[in-house]
C-alpha cells in the first residue's frame, strides 16, 4: 500500500482536561500517515488521479481549532474518521501532540498515535 505523508500540521487549539486548557489554548502538531494505492497517479502525472493534500490539511486544521476535547485521542480519532469519510484513504495514522504541555517542565510534547482503516462497507 502507497502512503502520502504530511508532517506537522501546527495550529492552536482548545483541547484539554483542565479549563484553563480549553479556554487559553495551546499548540498541537499532527501528522498524517494515510494509505492509498497511488499508483495511477504516479503512471500518468495526472493530479486529478491523487488525493489533494491541501484539502485534507485544512480538514485537520479546522477540526483542530473549531471543535473542543479533553482527550487528544478523541481529537485523533475525530480526524481519522473525518478523514476516512470524505477521502478515498484506506487506512489512516494519525499522530497528534500536545506541545509543551502543563505537566513538566522538560517535556518537549505528549502525544496519541491511532491508526484506522476503512470499514468494508465504508
Amino acid at each position: 500500500m502507497d502512503k502520502i505523508i504530511l508532517k506537522g500540521i501546527q495550529f492552536h487549539g482548545y483541547h484539554g482536561v483542565a479549563e484553563a486548557e480549553r479556554q487559553l489554548g495551546q499548540k498541537y502538531e499532527i501528522d498524517l500517515e494515510l494509505m492509498t494505492d497511488l499508483s495511477d497517479a504516479g503512471k500518468t502525472d495526472d493530479l486529478t488521479r491523487t488525493i489533494d493534500y491541501a484539502q485534507i490539511v485544512q480538514l485537520a486544521i479546522e477540526i483542530g481549532t473549531q471543535q473542543s476535547f479533553q482527550l487528544f485521542e478523541t481529537l485523533a480519532e475525530t480526524i481519522a474518521e473525518a478523514i476516512l469519510a470524505q477521502f478515498q484513504i484506506e487506512e489512516a495514522r494519525i499522530t497528534v501532540k500536545k506541545l509543551s504541555p502543563p505537566i513538566a517542565p522538560t517535556l518537549t510534547y505528549a502525544g496519541v498515535e491511532i491508526h484506522r482503516k476503512r470499514k468494508p462497507n465504508g
